[in-house]
């Protein structure tokens, strides 16, 4: 496999050309004398740095030797606990934690960028921090400052991880049927009682301490999701001085194994009576809960985008070396006994299309990540509420399409590699399998789509999607002729996808099945006009430097490529949403 290169002239690309995102930073008080261009641009220069030369390499190894679990310790594969301290060390865990405690404070459009190059370098090490920085979000959004005090200043120093504890083993999806309960204490903790299950680094050796954050229901909560408190439940207590003290009553009983992501412990967690802290007020728990969800739901997505970058980086590299047969109007390598493979149409197509899906992407998750950041930082309640309604109609979005095309390119890089793509050593077997998980957790993409179709788009009346819609169309209306090659085709997406969402608001009243049977189309369809709308600011930012710099010409190459092969898909997910749910209930389940 290729050494990995973190893409940061596409990621300064598409920060300061194509979204000019100093311009936001400067107009949100609390980021204007934090970050400016410069800053950014020195931290992605860092990040690069640290995440190729000391991550990268324990990928593959790190993916053969795994975790492993003995009598309730588990230990990360060789390298991990050396570079996680490296990482630690480079402020890299809080770097959009809250200064306040010791965070960097940076915007989650700088963020973003970080976490693409963590995981691009290496999935399994990457979910450490990320689980961390889930953590501290909702501590620092929700904890009273006691606890906050406590736990925010290792944890963002990287000394304390975190964790996330939701899903038992009959509870998934379905949050409101936890059984894991909190009995009150009379010095005004809780005893927490309960098992967890996938629990992203639940027990591991990178760290001194692991601060769990685990949902639980009090005696007297009421049925479903109105019931759930959030309690901090450390792995080890801590005492009033900030020394560590006794262990809490907090174990690993086991760890998964798995298809892909083998260097993170995935654990079973038992609570036997831990010793705990509520977090928010009691029954709040899942409120508080979905602060950190629309930060890890990108997040999520973006590792898609990150593993199939690590693909296109390596297919590429073979592509131009391996050589193959003849390109079909002859010779072009003529000193040679054959031409290299990326003078084949159909590696050309797959190329394109892994590049296409990447840098669309790229664009797509960073301006999820400025909507975040409006909706956090600004101090204009109209404009951070428009923000909030564009995080919550895009956080699906992006959680499920940036995963959906990540195993799209991935499966191309691999199939690039013809045979090798099948052999370990070549490490695309690796990414494919990889990038699989990131389509399941942190709620499935059917999951995504449901809440897309459901919540977003029939509960809010279309509310939130004009917000989207009225953006697009103000930006294509506004081209000049110059743009009409990448405009017309968007115009007419977004026409499209009115129409469907039009079309999805009147039969989701008549028939609540056709919301489902409609979601996960409408999802695509989404992603891909969405998409579109990032290649034309692309293209704009492109247009007129394509003379300068080869850059700008490949640009725009790529953006005619997305248009004119990508785009149409629109209109075969069109129709499988318009032919209805009748078909998907033709069968009793006994004829299944």
């Amino acid at each position: 496999m290729a050494d990995y290169k973190a893409p940061l002239r596409d990621m300064q690309f598409v920060l300061n050309e194509v979204f000019e995102v100093a311009k936001l930073w400067a107009e949100l008080p609390a980021l204007a004398e934090t970050v400016d261009a410069d800053t950014a641009a020195a931290i992605l220069e860092e990040a690069g740095k640290v995440t190729a030369g000391s991550i990268a390499p324990l990928n593959r190894s790190g993916d053969e030797e795994g975790c492993q679990w003995t009598d309730g310790a588990v230990s990360t594969p060789a390298g991990f606990p050396e570079a996680y301290r490296t990482y630690a060390e480079g402020g890299w865990v809080g770097v959009g934690g809250d200064p306040e405690f010791g965070g960097m404070g940076m915007p989650k459009a700088i963020s973003a960028q970080v976490e693409e190059m963590v995981h691009s370098a290496n999935m399994s090490f990457g979910l450490y921090p990320m689980l961390t920085a889930g953590a501290c979000l909702s501590l620092n959004a929700h904890a009273s400052e006691e606890l906050k005090q406590k736990y925010l200043p290792n944890m963002y120093a990287g000394v304390w991880a975190g964790s996330m504890c939701l899903t038992e083993p009959h509870a998934g999806t379905d949050l409101g049927i936890i059984r894991t309960k909190a009995e009150p204490q009379a010095d005004g903790s809780y005893r927490i009682s309960g098992t967890k299950i996938f629990i992203t680094g639940g027990e591991h050796d990178l760290t001194e301490n692991i601060i769990h954050l685990v949902l639980a229901k009090l005696p007297d909560a009421p049925a479903g999701p109105k019931g759930i408190s959030l309690f901090v439940v450390p792995k080890v207590l801590v005492n009033a001085d900030g020394s560590l003290g006794e262990r809490n009553a907090v174990s690993c009983g086991s760890i998964e194994h798995k298809m892909g992501i083998k260097g993170s412990a995935t654990c079973v967690m038992n609570f036997d009576g831990a010793t705990g802290w509520i977090v928010d007020a009691p029954n709040k728990g899942l409120a508080a809960m979905f602060t950190m969800m629309n930060y890890e739901r990108l997040g999520v997505g973006i590792q898609g985008l990150a593993a199939g970058e690590r693909s296109y980086q390596s297919a590429v590299e073979y592509a131009r070396e391996r050589i193959q047969s003849r390109a079909p109007t002859g010779p072009v390598a003529k000193d040679k006994a054959a031409d290299p493979i990326i003078v084949h149409p159909d590696v050309r197509r797959m190329l394109l299309t892994m590049k296409a899906l990447n840098e669309g992407g790229r664009a797509f998750s960073s301006y999820v990540a400025m909507q975040l950041d409006t909706a956090k930082f600004s101090e204009d309640a109209t404009t951070r509420k428009r923000a909030e309604e564009l995080v919550a109609l895009l956080t699906p979005v992006a959680k499920a399409f940036l995963t959906d095309v990540g195993l799209e390119a991935c499966v191309h890089g691999q199939q690039i590699f013809g045979g090798h793509g099948y052999i370990r050593e070549w490490g695309q077997e690796q990414l494919v399998r990889d990038v699989r998980i990131a389509q399941i957790y942190e709620g499935t993409n059917g999951i995504q789509a449901l809440d897309l179709a459901g919540r977003k788009i029939v509960a809010s009346g279309g509310a939130f999607y004009k917000h989207f819609a009225d953006e697009v169309k103000a930006f294509a209306n506004g081209a000049g002729a110059e743009l009409a090659e990448f405009v017309e085709p968007l115009k007419a997406a977004i026409a499209n996808l009115d129409e469907l969402t039009a079309w999805l608001l009147e039969q989701g009243k008549a028939n609540p099945n056709e919301i489902g049977a409609a979601s996960v189309e409408y999802l695509h369809v989404f992603g891909y006009t969405a998409y579109a709308y990032m290649w034309a600011l692309m293209a704009r930012a492109a247009q007129g430097k394509e003379g300068q710099d080869e850059f700008y010409a490949s640009k725009l190459g790529i953006a005619r490529f997305f248009f004119a092969r990508l785009l149409p898909r629109i209109h075969s997910l069109t129709a499988s949403v318009k032919a209805g749910s009748e078909s998907l209930y033709l069968l009793d389940a006994a004829q299944f």
